[in-house]
């Protein structure tokens, strides 16, 4: 019989032979265990090195989770709480009416700071203090909890800078003392990717097709400025690389599903959040219209409660996880058990390939 890792290692070694990818790595835990690390095609600029499972791939939004993974284990852990409000730790966010603000306005998308001002750069982008300054000064776009808009950008500065000031220490250490080092995943999840390990990063390839963009002056386009719309070009770049940016990150297949495992339950005995915690932050806490991308949406507590397009089907309140805009994806799904990441360095808005996997993932696991 064809074990899942053979079916999945066949099916994204076509997909690279066929030119759809061009590098791929897969991971997949069930209730704990690794059950699938396949790798495919090249990870370099000259399309000649393997891609292996050590490999770290920038992986846009898809980080997104991990850090609402960092909140949801602090407070767990007693460090936070959902209702902290902003001003309490932060008191210069708390200008122009944001002081209601607490951190699960912000894991929510309802903090209504989606945007940061129109002519940010990507070098302030990678200046954490910068970035702090510009958003607590922010005028909101609408009171704390009344609206839900994507903070494509923003989220990981807000999420980041109340983890910093109510626990003394910054996002990415917390990272690694609360999530990763436990679960032992520390040199595979990165916001901002240390110096020694850049020579594992995967280059971004270019897409043949232009990439979509907002409308000029819709609230999209005010929240994802010009100059900081990412691209595979940008996802290159050093600095961004090395930057804790929070809203994106680089990771491995590997290191990224193991941390959905350790929401789902015990990896190695370790497990991030309590039964109830896990059925809290999984079900969907907004259905409606996003404000900034202008599209019915569906929102649960730091996540997205759903898996790739074209994937299997899942039940609301079950599946909880990220998808990145350069066609990365990690999930997990509490019913089956399983904890998926899906990543790639062809730079599109394309998660063929994670749903691909998810579809075989599924059929496996209903047999």
């Amino acid at each position: 019989m064809t074990t899942l890792q053979q079916q999945v290692q066949s099916a994204i070694d076509e997909l690279v032979d066929d030119g759809s990818e061009v590098g791929l790595q897969v991971a997949v835990l069930h209730r704990g265990e690794l059950i699938v690390d396949a790798v495919a095609g090249t990870r370099d600029a000259a399309r000649a090195e393997p891609v292996g499972p050590d490999t770290l791939f920038w992986s846009a939004s898809t980080v997104k989770g991990i850090a609402s993974a960092v909140a949801h284990a602090l407070v767990e852990r007693g460090e936070l709480t959902y209702d902290l409000r902003a001003a309490e730790v932060w008191p210069e966010f708390a200008r122009h009416g944001k002081d209601g603000v607490t951190l699960r306005h912000v894991l929510l998308h309802t903090a209504g700071v989606p945007a940061p001002p129109y002519d940010t750069t990507l070098e302030q982008l990678c200046d954490w203090d910068h970035m702090c300054a510009v958003l607590a000064d922010a005028e909101p776009w609408w009171p704390a909890g009344t609206r839900f808009g994507y903070h494509a950008l923003t989220f990981g500065f807000l999420v980041g800078e109340l983890v910093r000031r109510a626990t003394g220490r910054s996002i990415t250490d917390r990272l690694r003392d609360a999530v990763t080092e436990p679960l032992g995943v520390a040199a595979d999840v990165h916001f901002g990717v240390p110096e020694p390990l850049l020579g594992r990063v995967a280059h971004q390839h270019r897409p043949v097709a232009p990439l979509p963009r907002p409308k000029p002056g819709s609230p999209g386009d005010r929240a994802m400025p010009p100059g900081l719309r990412m691209d595979a070009d940008a996802a290159n770049r050093r600095d961004v690389l090395t930057s804790d940016i929070v809203s994106m990150g680089t990771v491995t297949a590997r290191g990224a599903a193991t941390v959905y495992g350790g929401l789902l339950g015990p990896v190695d005995g370790v497990r991030l959040v309590s039964p109830e915690r896990l059925t809290a932050l999984a079900t969907p806490a907004y259905e409606g219209l996003d404000e900034v991308m202008n599209v019915p949406t569906a929102w649960a507590f730091g996540f997205g409660p759903h898996r790739p397009p074209g994937g299997a089907p899942g039940r609301s309140g079950s599946v909880f996880g990220m998808l990145g805009a350069n066609g990365s994806a990690a999930y997990a799904d509490i019913d089956s058990g399983v904890a998926v990441a899906v990543l790639r360095n062809l730079f599109s808005v394309d998660w063929s390939a994670a749903a691909t996997v998810d579809r075989l993932v599924a059929e496996a696991l209903s047999r």
